[in-house]
């Protein structure tokens, strides 16, 4: 019998933090929420007690050029707490370039007005449900 399991996906910022999860069948990415830092592990904590999770995908903040980017250090940081606040699920890293920028087309071909798309928590949420989703689409 097959076990059903999620993954979830990390778009990590100084100010929000955005979260996504795929379906049970790891099919598609959906945004969950954007959450302040001091907040997201008891969210993460809850959506790992509802359902069970094989993997975070976490945004990994490259430079253009392929360089390591400026965040680096914040998100190994987050990394490093996550690892330890659960430590029986695995961590990957995935490029997360231009992902706001995609996030921004998702929004704009979805027609949601240009009002709502300034709103920086929903591109953060968005940002994570695309590093989810290409994530997905390079592994399954």
């Amino acid at each position: 019998m097959q076990e059903y399991s999620r993954l979830v996906g990390i778009d990590v910022g100084k100010k929000r933090i955005g979260i996504a999860q795929t379906d049970l069948l790891k099919t598609i990415a959906s945004p969950v929420g954007t959450f302040p830092p001091e907040e997201v592990f008891a969210h993460l904590k809850k959506i790992t007690t509802q359902s069970s999770v094989d993997k975070f995908i976490v945004g990994w903040p490259l430079m253009p050029d392929g360089s390591e980017g400026s965040s680096i250090e914040m998100v190994k940081e987050f990394i490093k707490k996550l690892e330890n606040e659960f430590p029986e699920i695995d961590v990957y890293r995935m490029d997360e370039r231009n992902t706001s920028t995609k996030a921004m087309q998702l929004m704009v071909e979805a027609g949601i007005s240009k009002k709502k798309r300034r709103e920086k928590e929903r591109v953060d949420r968005i940002a994570a449900a695309v590093i989810l989703q290409n994530y997905l689409d390079e592994n399954y």
